[in-house]
């Protein structure tokens, strides 16, 4: 984990801005049409508004920001979206909603939110399917969306992975002096458990520290074909081998966009 240095003192409020972009792609082989529905209906199931919804709370807490408001909403045939708003001070996830979506308690509305949005696609005439989830916490203040990226790794099935971490603006210390970063750290790996990035056989990272900028982008290890099959009883099916050789060129693709 980061060896965060001590709080730093600052003079007045914090307005640093810091924007964490978590990507996931899930890959599933279907075998034929009917699989293709039972995937898409698996995704939007699974990944529908309410649940992800349920998943940003989860975010404000481990964060600890206090929810103001959230919207939820799915889409038709594919797809949802979700949007909470937040506080920029630390407050430990207070999530008492009114009957408006408005936060019961009386916070000045900022522009620190959550917003997350899916992507599934079974149009691959293979039958390799995709689900895509993008999730983006940006907050102005003492707040780091960094720490919330282990519980990220828990709630998704994530077989390649883009992490983009940017911070902009400066604050004061006391003394006056300005800086542009109150947490210091080499790589976002540096937040994710070692047994979480074990799993991964690629890990790429382009670190600008310079500039405040970071990435981080992980692919799975290889995986037996019980793990991307909606019928296990598919894994003797005698297309399987060039199934999952398509899967994998797939991955390689999607991790290195080309």
């Amino acid at each position: 984990m980061s060896n965060m240095q001590e709080t730093i003192k600052l003079s007045g409020f914090n307005n640093l801005t810091k924007i964490l972009s978590f990507n996931f792609y899930d890959f599933c082989i279907a075998m034929n049409e009917q699989q293709k529905q039972d995937y898409i209906n698996y995704i939007h199931t699974k990944y529908s508004a309410k649940n992800i919804g349920l998943i940003a709370r989860k975010v404000c807490e481990i964060i600890e920001a206090n929810i103001l408001s959230e919207t939820v909403q799915d889409y038709e045939p594919v797809g949802a979206s979700t949007m909470t708003l937040m506080s920029d001070i630390k407050g430990g996830g207070n999530w008492e909603v009114g009957p408006q979506g408005q936060a019961a308690v009386k916070m000045h509305l900022d522009k620190s939110h959550i917003t997350t949005h899916t992507y599934p696609d079974a149009s691959d005439p293979e039958g390799i399917c995709t689900f895509r989830l993008d999730l983006d916490v940006a907050t102005c203040g003492e707040i780091i969306p960094l720490r919330a990226l282990n519980y990220m790794f828990e709630v998704f099935e994530c077989d390649v992975v883009y992490i983009d971490y940017v911070v902009r603006g400066y604050t004061r210390l006391e003394n006056g002096k300005k800086i542009y970063n109150d947490h210091y750290f080499n790589s976002i790996q540096d937040f994710i458990k070692p047994e979480v990035l074990e799993l991964y056989r690629y890990r790429q990272d382009l670190n600008l520290a310079n500039d405040n900028i970071w990435q981080t982008k992980l692919m799975i290890k290889p995986m037996g074909p019980e793990n991307y099959l909606l019928d296990p009883n598919d894994r003797n099916h005698p297309d399987i081998d060039h199934k999952m050789a398509l899967l994998k060129d797939e991955m390689k693709e999607v991790f290195h966009l080309n």
